[in-house]
C-alpha cells in the first residue's frame, strides 16, 4: 500500500471532518434540503471530492481543485477547466495561471498512477509530469518561495521540481499553506496548527492558535483558517497570532484568500462547505452563499 494512503490516528479528527464534508459536496445538497432523489434521476455532479481552491487574480474566478480535475465553479455552468485529474494535491505559485498538483490520473490519461508532482503553466488547461511519478500521491501541498513542499506519508522539499529532500517532523500534516512570496509554511495537525518560517526545515507550534482544518495566504503576512467547529480565524503575522471573526454555515472543504486593496478589513476569503460556496468580503466577519449557494 503507498505510503499516501497510510491512515494515522493523528489525522482521524481532521481526516473525518473532511470526509464529512466531501460526502456532502458530492451529494451535492445543504444541510436543511429534503433527501436526494434517486441517482438515476439526480443531476451529475460534476466535482466528485474538491482537495483545494484558489481565486484566479486576473479574473477573480474561484477554482475548485477536485477529483474530477481543475473547475471554474463560478461560470455558468460550471466550466471544466482541466483534463479528468485525481487533483489530490494542489499549490498555486506567484505566477498567475502556473499551479503544482499531485493524485491520480483520469480515464485515457497516459500519466502513471500516482502521478507524483505535475505542473501547469496555463492556468490548469494542461499538465505536464515533472518528478516522482508512480512513486508519490501528495495529499498535502503547497508553494513558497522557496520550492514545493509535499506530504505523501513523509514531508518532503523541492526547490527545482525534480530533486527531493525528506523533512523530518513529529506530526503528519492534513493540509499545508504557504505564502508563495514569503518562507513561512502552516501545516494544520490533530494536535494543533504547526507553523515553519523557513520553508519547512523547522517547525514550531504558535501559542494559543485555534485548532484549524485548512488555512490560506492572502499575502505574505495575512493568513485566513477555518477551525473544526466552522468560526474563521485571521492572522496578521503569518501564522504567529490569530484572531475570531465571523462563521461558515457549513463544514469547510477547502479555503483560499486574497488581500483587500490595501485595507485589512476588506481581504476576500471563500470556503467549500456542505453548505455551498461562501464568500467573504469583509475580513471573514460575515459570509454570503455564491451563486445559489450549492456546489452542483
Amino acid at each position: 500500500m503507498p505510503a499516501a494512503h497510510v491512515k494515522t490516528t493523528t489525522t482521524r479528527t481532521l481526516r473525518a471532518l473532511a470526509a464529512v464534508a466531501a460526502v456532502a459536496l458530492l451529494a451535492a445538497c445543504g444541510p436543511t434540503q429534503p433527501a436526494a432523489p434517486p441517482a438515476a434521476t439526480a443531476p451529475a455532479n460534476p466535482y466528485g471530492h474538491i482537495h483545494g481552491m484558489t481565486v484566479d487574480p486576473d479574473t477573480g474566478h474561484v477554482l475548485l481543485a477536485t477529483h474530477n480535475g481543475l473547475f471554474n465553479a463560478t461560470a455558468s455552468p460550471v466550466e471544466q477547466i482541466s483534463p479528468t485529474i485525481d487533483l489530490m494535491g494542489f499549490a498555486t505559485t506567484a505566477d498567475p495561471g502556473h499551479y503544482y498538483a499531485s493524485g491520480h490520473p483520469g480515464p485515457g490519461s497516459d500519466l502513471p498512477d500516482p502521478v507524483g508532482l505535475i505542473h501547469s503553466n496555463d492556468g490548469g488547461e494542461t499538465w505536464e509530469p515533472l518528478s516522482r511519478q508512480g512513486e508519490s500521491d501528495f495529499h498535502a501541498m503547497t508553494s513558497t518561495r522557496d520550492g514545493i513542499i509535499g506530504y505523501d506519508g513523509q514531508i518532503r522539499r523541492t526547490k527545482d521540481g525534480r530533486s527531493w529532500t525528506t523533512i523530518k517532523a513529529d506530526f503528519q500534516p492534513f493540509a499545508l499553506a504557504g505564502s508563495p512570496t514569503g518562507a513561512v509554511v502552516l501545516a494544520t495537525t490533530e494536535q494543533g496548527l504547526q507553523r515553519s518560517g523557513n520553508g519547512g526545515t523547522t517547525w514550531e507550534q504558535p501559542a494559543n492558535a485555534p485548532l484549524l482544518v485548512f488555512t490560506a495566504f492572502a499575502d505574505s503576512a495575512t493568513v485566513a483558517g477555518v477551525a473544526t467547529d466552522n468560526t474563521v480565524h485571521i492572522s496578521r503575522d503569518a501564522g504567529r497570532t490569530w484572531q475570531p471573526r465571523g462563521s461558515v454555515s457549513g463544514q469547510p472543504a477547502a479555503i483560499a484568500a486574497t488581500a483587500g486593496n490595501g485595507s485589512e478589513e476588506a481581504t476576500q476569503i471563500w470556503v467549500a462547505t456542505t453548505s455551498g460556496l461562501e464568500h467573504s468580503q469583509d475580513n471573514g466577519a460575515t459570509f454570503t452563499p455564491v451563486g445559489n449557494g450549492n456546489l452542483p
